[in-house]
């Protein structure tokens, strides 16, 4: 039996990026991503919805992403959709769907990214990657797959 679990999404960050450390001394970087879409109402009329979307980046990718990324940083996320249960403290069970990052690419030219630096890291408009040596070899879009190495 074949299945498929890809999802890929492109919107802007609603808050900065939090990045921890993980019981094993791995990291992971938390963001919520908003994307938005367009739907006819009862008028015809267009009508956008935001959506929003939890996304954890493991490893180093996630602390560029981290030193890189701000709110309302535009991104492009290619990942896998991870579905995890557990019990609160009054012992209800939760449950949630979230997106586990393999590719994170920043979609803001270095101009438009937040004043602390990022903006030594190299342009990727054409769609490439690419590597500047001011940043001390930083990546401007960067992918973990899932042992945290780098996807290009």
């Amino acid at each position: 039996m074949f299945s498929i679990n890809r999802v890929v999404l492109v919107g802007r960050l609603t808050r900065d990026p939090e990045l921890r450390a993980l019981p094993s001394g791995r990291s992971v970087c938390s963001l919520r991503i908003a994307c938005n879409s367009f739907r006819k109402d009862s008028d015809g009329e267009l009508t956008e919805r935001p959506n929003y979307f939890d996304v954890s980046v493991y490893g180093a990718p996630g602390e560029s992403v981290s030193r890189y990324m701000r709110r309302g940083s535009r991104v492009g996320v290619d990942g896998r959709l991870e579905w995890r249960e557990w019990e609160n403290a009054e012992h209800e069970r939760r449950q949630a769907v979230s997106v586990i990052a393999d590719v994170v690419q920043f979609l803001d030219s270095p101009g438009e990214r937040a004043n602390d630096g990022a903006s030594t890291v190299g342009d990727a408009d054409d769609g490439e990657l690419e590597v500047s040596e001011e940043a001390g070899g930083e990546l401007a879009g960067v992918g973990a797959g899932l042992e945290g190495d780098l996807v290009f």
